[in-house]
């Protein structure tokens, strides 16, 4: 067992993740590399500022733009969104979820549900899509759909349609509006990836990325989702058997309770950060994370789901679908990365009349930083490259208490 210290774990996670010592990808070219090096571009449709996805992209890729992850999944078809947690993943990968798609088609007690009740309307869109190429929902009027009480849609076409897509009959063939338009499979996937691989194949796949994406995995059935489609009851003796030819190994990290895992190919890694370098491939192309702050997506991996309180000690919950008089911080408030710890946050919202980022509250966990002068300069640079990922002229900094900070953010305004 390799045994790490805390700084360690959390330089590793950040690192896989593309987020420490800085962004390493630009362009268009950079947004692939990063959706792939991620493992899952979690989707979301709100938009407050920005999509999250667009956001988690942005704090990775240099001159990144919104939508860019849109070209290169639905026009380059380098990838393909799917599944009840709705991500993007590599299209090469596709075999691997044709089976988890079969397998929930015929034990997912809800996607059963919707095949019985629902049959007429999905043999209607089976023989639409064939018509027509490409179809979305609003293409059928309500007034002349069975209506539905499904969070899943109203129309019984919308159940239909997504029935379908669960399933891996139909993909999604590019976004309008995020909404998503539908072709059958073979319109979208190349031919020679439409078919399933191999049970323990698929199982030995869903567990080493599900690693790879949490970096470091405690592999817990009741806090951790790498069984997507693995067999709980087949879980362990995978696992062993990853373990016992090298693709996995069992670490222990310093101050965490019970052994976590990573990746095999990793170990080269972790013992540069042990040693207290900075792995080659890391390098950043321009400024490090100590010198400009980075804003982490609402639902980035990194902090999500409770995953901040244990790598960080950094209490961050999304309290968007929290009625507001429960909020504790905000809206949409985004935790800030400065150096490889989290240590602050802001919630804010975009003025589109005026094209004003309008911060609505900042919180910093140590107070003292409001007095630190490189932090102030690092979260300066931070807000003046989001403005400009967001498309904003200017910045209303007024709800930022410390005087430092609010000033030097304020005079990003007059450099845009």
């Amino acid at each position: 067992m390799l045994t790490i210290d805390r700084t360690t774990a959390r330089r590793f996670i950040l690192g896989k993740q593309g987020l420490w010592p800085g962004r390493r990808w630009s362009g268009i070219t950079g947004a692939e590399q990063a959706m792939r090096a991620i493992e899952y571009l979690q989707l979301d449709p709100l938009q407050i500022i920005a999509r999250s996805h667009d956001i988690t992209l942005h704090s990775r890729v240099l001159d990144y733009t919104p939508r860019m992850w849109e070209v290169v999944t639905y026009q380059q078809r380098k990838f393909f969104d799917w599944g009840g947690w709705l991500a993007v993943r590599p299209m090469d990968e596709l075999p691997h979820w044709r089976v988890v798609m079969r397998r929930e088609r015929d034990h997912d007690q809800r996607i059963r549900a919707t095949a019985h009740d629902h049959a007429a309307a999905i043999a209607e869109m089976r023989l639409v899509l064939q018509e027509r190429g490409t179809v979305s929902n609003r293409d059928f009027a309500m007034a002349t759909r069975s209506r539905t009480q499904s969070y899943r849609g109203r129309k019984d076409s919308a159940l239909a349609l997504y029935y379908l897509w669960r399933t891996g009959e139909v993909m999604t063939h590019h976004r309008d509006n995020f909404e998503r338009v539908y072709a059958l499979t073979e319109q979208v996937a190349p031919a020679h990836l439409i078919r399933e691989s191999a049970e323990a194949e698929a199982n030995r796949f869903l567990i080493m990325k599900e690693v790879s994406f949490a970096g470091i995995l405690r592999m817990n059935r009741t806090s951790n989702s790498f069984l997507r489609g693995v067999p709980f009851e087949q879980a362990k003796q995978i696992r062993d058997a990853l373990l016992a030819d090298g693709s996995l190994i069992e670490l222990q990290v310093e101050g965490w309770k019970k052994p976590h895992y990573a990746l095999g190919s990793d170990v080269a890694i972790l013992a540069e950060l042990s040693a207290g370098r900075v792995p080659q491939p890391w390098t950043p192309l321009a400024t490090d994370t100590a010198e400009e702050a980075l804003f982490l997506a609402p639902l980035d991996h990194v902090s999500a789901r409770g995953r901040a309180k244990l790598v960080f000690d950094f209490d961050y919950v999304w309290e968007v679908y929290k009625p507001e008089p429960q909020r504790k911080f905000g809206y949409y408030t985004l935790p800030v990365l400065w150096g490889d710890r989290l240590v602050a946050r802001f919630d804010s919202k975009l003025d589109r009349t005026s094209d004003t980022l309008l911060i609505l509250g900042f919180w910093l966990e140590d107070p003292a930083l409001g007095e630190n002068a490189v932090f102030a300069e690092a979260l300066a640079r931070g807000f003046s490259r989001f403005l400009r990922f967001l498309g904003a002229s200017s910045l209303e900094a007024s709800a930022i208490n410390e005087q430092l900070l609010r000033r030097n953010v304020a005079a990003i305004s007059n450099t845009q």
